[in-house]
């Protein structure tokens, strides 16, 4: 993409941004696999029940070893299908155990599945933050993007959750939504479509929750595939680059976040981690050698897909930036 478009480094140099460095470690967004009972369209990961890429014990605990000597703050799992990695459950509770607060994505169908059934409860008992997808409040438009039933089962889930405490107000138990455009899009206003959100699943389902994030589709994946095959590559690219924000390119989350691979591969983000870009040059490339004052000081690797979580009110995996 880098060829056809504008460079993001250009922009940053445009902005007085360049080059993008990081500022500290605050969280270790861990990849557990790419295993996932669901094959989202709109997925960067390319996530799915075929796949076969799995962290394993080993490199869990490599990244408990430096969670546990750098008194890291947040453990963020993600996948795929987090849970669906065997060691799922010990490694959050060794991580609570050391002090560190997890926060745990989920696409919520998984949580009705059998054998998956009892994790609302060790959430619970864990104070895990749970970060849940879902793609609209409308069964159609959610099963369009993720597969017939898949809405149903994802408001199974939040009323499960909800029963034991979860988006429930004096809790203490966080319950956040995560949304994604369907299409080659913006997301909305944030306040505005969190509210949007509050209302219909409050009136449709009684069911409530803490937050709303939202999350800009990213150029990387399957996502990258659909725009390719559906023609809305460049001008996705164009919308992006037309909208690019300083004030949200000074806030990226790659600035304060590192990225686990399943492999324990050394990443800026999440997304950098899809598009095959390891930290740059200098830089400690795998969790087994872990070095803080390199990686805190490290310059973060661009590419066209940065456009993504810097447009706009920008976009990282907390949502909006400014």
């Amino acid at each position: 993409m880098e060829s056809i478009f504008k460079s993001f480094d250009d922009a940053l140099k445009e902005s007085s941004l360049f080059p993008l460095t990081a500022k500290r470690i605050s969280v270790l967004q861990i990849n557990m696999g790419r295993l996932c009972n669901l094959a989202c369209r709109h997925c960067h990961v390319d996530a799915g029940p075929a796949r076969k890429e799995i962290m394993s014990k080993e490199t869990l605990e490599a990244c408990l070893e430096v969670i546990k000597a750098h008194g890291i703050p947040v453990a963020d799992l993600t996948g795929g299908a987090p849970e669906m990695n065997p060691d799922y459950m010990q490694f959050v509770k060794s991580c609570v155990d050391a002090g560190c607060r997890v926060k745990t994505r989920t696409n919520l169908s998984i949580l009705t599945e059998d054998g998956y059934t009892d994790l609302p409860s060790f959430f619970a008992e864990n104070k895990i933050e749970v970060i849940a997808s879902l793609p609209y409040f409308l069964e159609e438009t959610t099963d369009r993007q993720r597969g017939k039933g898949v809405f149903a089962s994802s408001i199974e889930a939040l009323k499960n959750l909800n029963s034991i405490g979860y988006g429930v107000e004096g809790s203490g138990l966080e319950l956040n939504l995560v949304f994604n455009p369907c299409g080659a899009f913006l997301p909305p206003q944030q306040k505005a479509i969190e509210a949007d959100f509050k209302r219909e699943l409050k009136k449709r389902y009684g069911v409530s929750f803490s937050s709303l994030y939202t999350i800009t589709n990213m150029p990387v994946g399957r996502f990258l595939d659909f725009l390719k095959q559906s023609g809305n590559l460049r001008g996705y690219m164009e919308k992006l680059q037309s909208s690019y924000n300083p004030s949200a390119a000074s806030n990226v989350m790659c600035g304060e976040t590192l990225s686990v691979g399943w492999d324990g591969s050394l990443y800026d983000c999440d997304f950098n981690q899809m598009a095959g870009l390891k930290c740059g040059p200098g830089s400690p490339i795998h969790i087994k050698h872990f070095d803080r004052l390199k990686l805190e000081s490290r310059r973060i690797v661009t590419g066209a897909h940065c456009f993504g979580c810097t447009a706009g009110a920008g976009s990282s995996c907390t949502g909006a930036v400014s």
